[in-house]
């Protein structure tokens, strides 16, 4: 995959989301929650962006935590990534 954001967005995958409660129940996939934990995949430049000066906060690899249902979701080679702003990343988790 090459795909290369410009200004101050950000291509996410989202990390797999448990399919069993700690209970021992499956959900079926229209009942689990968007996951909000994702894998920082590609990141724009930044740069001026309304005349504001942007740095980009988070890097390749960096697991975050996104806003739920923000960003645009596409697929490429049968994968499914969501583009998003920078400012749309709640934090990076560190472990």
């Amino acid at each position: 995959m090459n795909i290369k954001p410009l200004f101050d967005k950000v291509v996410i995958e989202n990390v797999s989301v448990e399919e069993k409660t700690k209970s021992g129940f499956f959900l079926p996939s229209s009942a689990q929650e968007k996951p909000q934990t994702c894998q920082v995949v590609a990141v724009g430049p930044g740069g001026v962006i309304d005349g504001k000066e942007v740095k980009m906060q988070v890097k390749v690899g960096d697991k975050v935590l996104c806003a739920k249902y923000s960003g645009t979701e596409f697929k490429v080679d049968g994968k499914e990534f969501t583009i998003i702003k920078q400012s749309d990343i709640l934090a990076i988790v560190e472990d």
